[in-house]
């Protein structure tokens, strides 16, 4: 394999292999470098994709992996990105295996990093029955006991869409509760408890939520439990000197272009709404404006 592409992905989850695929139809030389461990790799099934629903995170993308190999100018490494640097007029990626190679432009779809808090019995659960998001999750956990951890402004947006969904909720503030006087009356007029006890241990089998037990010693029975929790981008953002949102996201404008030039995103790393059908859309939209780009400088 050369080591000279039009495009590099750095990502080959469902904005990665969307992305190539539309560059792979637009007979552009692609590489994509992937690590192979996917932020969704506990998650038993993925829903609210058209054609897909219900099917399990891997076997949607080892269908598109089979689907986007089949184009010829579409390369796959695996590997971690470790550096990514512009030279004078294209880009110079290396993997943690020593290997590098260059591109015209790049695509971070490198998804997030969840950070795991401490509580016992969380990672276990994660991505089954400690779940982030109702559009993903919420129709299976529908009317079931319900908690969410979280708090502040975050917690009383997100529990309106939980709310939606069940009535039997309860909000875990994991601390004391920074909902304001106002807040905390609508939460009282809907029913929904707010304890603010730290979460010691998720008790659960395989998985599956059956309680949480708090510092105090006492326990509330639960079959799904929403969690807001904090992340990190899966990339060095500062080897090419990236703009972040406030809320830790990649900077992006409506062409997906960052705030380097040549250098786009796409994926979880841009955005909350991390979806598989989201992921997708992005990812096929972001490498056709990536080809308009190249076929302007090529023409």
């Amino acid at each position: 394999m050369e080591n000279n592409f039009d495009v590099i992905i750095i990502g080959g989850s469902y904005a990665g292999l969307s992305a190539g695929m539309s560059l792979g139809r637009s007979l552009r030389k692609v590489l994509i470098i992937d690590s192979g461990k996917p932020c969704n790799q506990q998650t038993p099934y993925s829903h609210n994709f058209l054609t897909q629903d219900g099917k399990t995170p891997k076997e949607i993308s080892e269908i598109a992996k089979d689907q986007v190999s089949k184009y010829e100018t579409v390369h796959f490494q695996e590997g971690k990105v470790m550096k990514t640097f512009k030279n004078s007029g294209s880009f110079e990626v290396e993997t943690d295996n020593g290997e590098k190679f260059s591109a015209k432009k790049i695509i971070l779809a490198s998804g997030v990093k969840d950070q795991i808090p401490d509580i016992e019995g969380f990672a276990e659960c994660w991505g089954i029955s400690v779940i982030h998001c109702p559009y993903c999750h919420g129709y299976e956990v529908k009317d079931k006991k319900t908690g969410i951890l979280s708090n502040g402004d975050l917690a009383f947006e997100f529990s309106k869409l939980v709310f939606n969904l069940s009535k039997d909720l309860t909000l875990f503030t994991n601390g004391e509760s920074t909902l304001d006087e106002e807040q905390s009356e609508k939460f009282n007029q809907n029913k929904i408890n707010i304890v603010e006890d730290e979460i010691k241990e998720i008790v659960h089998e395989k998985g599956q939520i059956q309680k949480v037990i708090l510092e105090d010693g006492s326990e509330k029975e639960l079959e799904a439990l929403y969690a807001k929790i904090p992340f990190e981008q899966n990339i060095d953002t500062g080897d090419l000197q990236l703009e972040l949102t406030e809320h830790g996201f990649i900077k992006i404008d409506h062409f997906h272009k960052t705030s380097t030039e040549g250098v786009f995103a796409c994926g979880d790393n841009t955005t909350m709404m991390r979806s598989v059908a989201n992921a997708v859309a992005q990812g096929n939209f972001t490498g056709a404006i990536i080809n308009k780009e190249l076929s302007d400088e090529g023409f």
